[in-house]
């Protein structure tokens, strides 16, 4: 700070007099001075760390920076990178847990939970999950119902609508099992909501000759993976954004779930995006 306060102050005042106030030496004000003007050598990994902060729109941290640094060839420590982006102040979206919960028991069959928190799929369409999520938009709300393939943690359809009702949760169904290929018979996890007890739910999971699972009553663990989703995307969507319309969340909805299967990579995936990971194990 004092290098700084002299340098600025020098074009006005006599340097002697200056270290001299500073208490600085001649030969220390010049090395710090020095090293002041000097290229910063991190300038470039600084600029790459930006640009792949910005790319995806603020939501990843250090870990996912690295992964992406790494891809580029660049050798560098997670630690630096997180140091780097706190330098930066290039602060990462954190997760919220507020979700909507929907009305359970009472209004129809419910399933046992088959899936008992058995998160791994060795093939595509074979371990399904799903859920709704409540957004409020002024005095306005939007429901979200997807589903999601555990295999790649993608999600392969959903709808949103104005209402948590039967038509929201079975119209994601049936895009869902348009996607089926032959003698693929997938085991589908939800929650003990009424749109997933009503008839109309179990004939199209019998139709396509599915399983059907049901978490225990108030317990959110057993579907954590769709609880998981929610809260990346309140946090990373949502929460700091004010939409001015349900029209514009709803394609802001669009958008973020296309970034999230296409581009958004993961941990548990080996540093892939869910669509990059599905590629690479077909063609293995």
């Amino acid at each position: 700070m004092r290098v700084h306060a002299i340098t600025a102050l020098k074009a006005d005042f006599p340097l002697p007099v200056l270290l001299q106030v500073a208490g600085l030496a001649r030969s220390t004000f010049f090395y710090h001075q020095a090293r002041l003007q000097a290229p910063d050598p991190q300038e470039a990994l600084k600029a790459a760390v930006t640009e792949i902060f910005e790319k995806n729109h603020g939501r990843y941290g250090h870990r996912r920076i690295h992964t992406e640094l790494t891809r580029q060839g660049r050798t560098v420590a997670k630690k630096t990178v997180l140091k780097l982006m706190r330098s930066l102040k290039l602060v990462c979206k954190v997760r919220g847990k507020k979700r909507y919960n929907s009305y359970q028991g009472g209004h129809g069959t419910i399933a046992p939970n088959v899936l008992n928190r058995e998160f791994d799929a060795t093939a595509p369409n074979e371990k399904w999950v799903t859920d709704v999520t409540e957004f409020r938009v002024g005095d306005r709300k939007v429901y979200l119902s997807p589903v999601m393939d555990l295999f790649n943690r993608q999600i392969i359809s959903y709808a949103a609508g104005p209402s948590p009702n039967l038509d929201l949760t079975n119209t994601s169904l049936r895009k869902a099992l348009a996607t089926l290929e032959r003698g693929q018979k997938p085991l589908v996890h939800s929650d003990q909501g009424f749109q997933y007890q009503h008839v109309s739910w179990r004939n199209l999971l019998q139709g396509a000759d599915a399983t059907q699972s049901m978490s225990r009553k108030g317990n959110c663990y057993d579907n954590a993976v769709m609880e998981n989703f929610f809260g990346h995307l309140k946090e990373e969507l949502f929460h700091r954004v004010r939409f001015i319309s349900t029209d514009a969340l709803e394609t802001a909805l669009d958008e973020y779930i296309r970034w999230y299967n296409t581009e958004r990579i993961s941990t548990k995936l080996k540093g892939l995006s869910p669509v990059q990971y599905r590629a690479q194990a077909l063609e293995a």
